[in-house]
């Protein structure tokens, strides 16, 4: 089996590993250094971190201590409207626009180098008024060397496309909560994004399965398409079960899988997982979760993407 974890192309050309390990949430969040360090070291070469986390200094450490060149490793940060880091508390802050480069260099300086990726955490980060002035902002960064890519995370319609207007860089990803049970929700979302090559990343990719209540329609499916992959494949070096089913099939949909885990044994796993061939699942199966996914509207993190936003008129697959 190869050992070259499949990347996906930036609308510029770079390259970003498909699958990354999140320092933001869980045991992930407790102790980032040492699961950072795991997920390096178990092959995984992509970290997503943010101001909001208080780790990207912990990131930084694990990169550090990795023995691998900084080269090798592909790191997301994010400007999340964080007053202090002193009160964990602190969230939700208004970043007013002259403040945007000081905390975005304040970043750097945690992480100890530009990151790969630096994205605008959510819309309400700063006032509506002051979201395009901080696209800019951003933009004018990337012109002076200080930023590389740059991209948005939670983004609605209305959202992009303020930014979108008049812009001179592109967004390079929308970071949002994707997969197969919100993908009603976000049909319009993904067509601004695929017309103009904005890179979709999922976080909470495994929702349906860690955070739905029984798993819903789609459980059964993903149930049946691991048993055929097992089957039609004994030789991998990994069981297939239905979480790797569902991060595969987020792979296939050229979506970038962002997830967390603090448990060493979880995040070989993870990195093993990454290594996977391309063509296990195929068209049909791919298809099949889209649409049985399309059938239900639950999504974990509601609090920026159902604002303002309308929902599907459809069940939550609790029933």
């Amino acid at each position: 089996m190869s050992r070259t974890v499949q990347t996906f192309n930036l609308a510029s050309g770079v390259k970003i590993p498909w699958l990354a390990w999140g320092n933001g949430s869980g045991e992930a969040r407790k102790v980032p250094v040492q699961a950072g360090l795991a997920a390096l070291k178990a092959g995984i070469r992509h970290i997503d971190t943010a101001q909001n986390y208080l780790n990207e200094g912990a990131a930084a450490e694990s990169v550090a201590k990795s023995g691998l060149s900084k080269d090798e490793i592909f790191v997301t940060s994010k400007l999340s409207g964080r007053k202090a880091d002193s009160d964990p508390t602190a969230e939700g802050y208004t970043v007013p626009v002259d403040e945007v480069r000081p905390a975005i260099q304040e970043s750097i300086k945690k992480l100890g180098f530009v990151p790969d990726l630096f994205l605008i955490h959510n819309p309400h980060v700063v006032t509506r008024a002051d979201l395009k002035k901080t696209w800019q902002v951003l933009e004018e960064m990337k012109d002076a060397g200080e930023l590389k890519e740059i991209g948005v995370s939670n983004f609605r319609p209305q959202d992009l496309e303020l930014v979108l207007e008049g812009a001179k860089y592109k967004p390079a990803v929308n970071q949002i909560e994707y997969h197969p049970y919100t993908l009603a929700h976000l049909e319009p979302v993904l067509a601004i994004q695929a017309k103009h090559g904005i890179l979709t990343e999922s976080y909470g990719p495994l929702t349906p399965l860690l955070r739905h209540p029984t798993g819903g329609p789609l459980k059964p499916v993903l149930t049946k398409i691991a048993k055929r992959v097992s089957e039609s494949n004994p030789s991998l070096p990994l069981p297939v079960d239905e979480f790797v089913i569902l991060l595969l099939w987020t792979r296939a949909k050229g979506v970038v899988a962002v997830t967390a885990s603090g448990n060493e044994k979880r995040i070989k796993l993870l990195a093993e997982i990454s290594y996977l061939p391309e063509d296990l699942l195929t068209k049909e199966e791919v298809q099949e979760i889209m649409s049985v996914g399309k059938t239900v509207h639950f999504r974990h993190y509601s609090e920026h993407m159902e604002k303002d936003f309308a929902l599907p008129n459809l069940p939550d697959g609790t029933g």
